[in-house]
């Protein structure tokens, strides 16, 4: 299959993608780009679903018994920095490359994978069954989601999460828990000797956590990262503080789960330990996956990946793969190029043309 910019499926995916940067789709806020994104699905002939701001096609020659592949990248956004030079709502071409808001984080990846969807449409004989999910609310890990969508999709077998990776493959992805500890002291008079600091109760819980290791290392992700990133006692100078909070910030490897992780660490903290959620478990797909075994088959290049994505909310294996550059993302002038969506709907095709459950 011939694929390249004058393709006309490329050309429709694009002009998509420049739709979506003109259209606000702040997280929780992503009414009008699933209505574009509707809209554009109902135009080349499929069935559309919907829920809340998630939009879903499955393929159209469904083959029941099949294993089920799910497509997937996020159509929300982040709110522009200050320090934007264009307009982050105008899609606005320089030669090869695309800015716009959301053009790298996620636009390029998700038109990249609609339009491998939609050049595999047509074929009857895939070895598995497909959908396509544009969902929202990735940028705030948020309920109304991907995960909102999850029981109506069905058993799924594997899923391509697009993100923008360079073209590389995370293969692992590190987990997120936000911890908030509480050190419980006795109030007194500072001028004396009384009471019980909580400071100090923090403070030598803190140590504790610097000098406390996981055993279990990731060749991919490396050991589980603890680093306490917020402090608050006290109310006035000559009071001791009866309480001191403090906050964690823990990411987790795919050896441990979040429950385990937080069981680990309030043994030995005297300190109160509550995570904020337990939902962003970290991920990671067995060598003897089809879908691993499909991105060795083709040599691309594999890596762990420290920052989080809807992955961390799917129970099932995934791997993250998209145009674009991470460094991009979030940050003020933010662009895609031509060259590397195009690149992206042919890494896809491969990886899909490559993928077999039969052995």
């Amino acid at each position: 299959m011939e694929v390249n910019a004058q393709h006309p499926v490329c050309i429709q995916v694009i002009q998509l993608l420049e739709q979506l940067i003109c259209t606000h789709s702040f997280s929780k806020e992503e009414k009008e780009t699933a209505d574009l994104i509707a809209a554009f699905f109902e135009n080349n002939g499929l069935a559309v679903n919907r829920s809340k701001n998630n939009v879903w096609v499955k393929h159209p020659h469904w083959q029941t018994g099949l294993p089920v592949i799910l497509l997937n990248s996020h159509h929300d956004t982040v709110k522009p920095a200050a320090s934007w030079q264009r307009d982050p709502f105008v899609a606005n071409w320089e030669g090869d490359q695309l800015f716009g808001l959301g053009s790298n984080d996620a636009g390029g990846p998700l038109v990249s994978l609609i339009a491998a969807f939609l050049l595999l449409k047509d074929q009857k004989d895939l070895p598995f069954n497909l959908i396509m999910a544009a969902t929202a609310e990735e940028e705030i890990s948020g309920a109304g989601g991907i995960a909102h969508i999850l029981p109506e999709l069905g058993p799924l077998a594997g899923g391509i999460v697009g993100e923008p990776t360079l073209g590389h493959v995370a293969i692992a992805e590190r987990g997120l828990i936000v911890i908030d500890g509480e050190a419980q002291g006795v109030s007194g008079h500072a001028a004396r000797e009384e009471g019980t600091n909580a400071l100090y109760v923090a403070l030598d819980d803190i140590a504790q956590l610097r000098e406390y290791t996981f055993p279990k290392i990731s060749s991919m992700l490396g050991g589980v990262k603890v680093s306490v990133t917020q402090i608050a006692a006290g109310s006035q100078h000559n009071v001791v503080p009866d309480r001191c909070q403090f906050v964690m910030d823990v990411r987790v490897n795919e050896y441990y789960t979040n429950e385990e992780v937080v069981a680990a660490l309030q043994a030995v903290c005297q300190s109160k330990l509550t995570p904020r959620s337990l939902r962003l478990q970290s991920s990671g797909i067995a060598a003897d996956h089809p879908l691993a075994k499909a991105v060795a088959a083709l040599g691309l290049s594999t890596y762990g990946s420290p920052t989080l994505s809807d992955q961390a909310l799917m129970p099932f294996p995934t791997i993250k793969l998209g145009p674009g550059d991470s460094a991009r993302s979030h940050t003020a002038d933010e662009f895609i190029r031509r060259t590397e969506i195009i690149a992206g709907i042919k890494t896809y095709l491969s990886v899909l043309g490559q993928l077999k459950f039969d052995e």
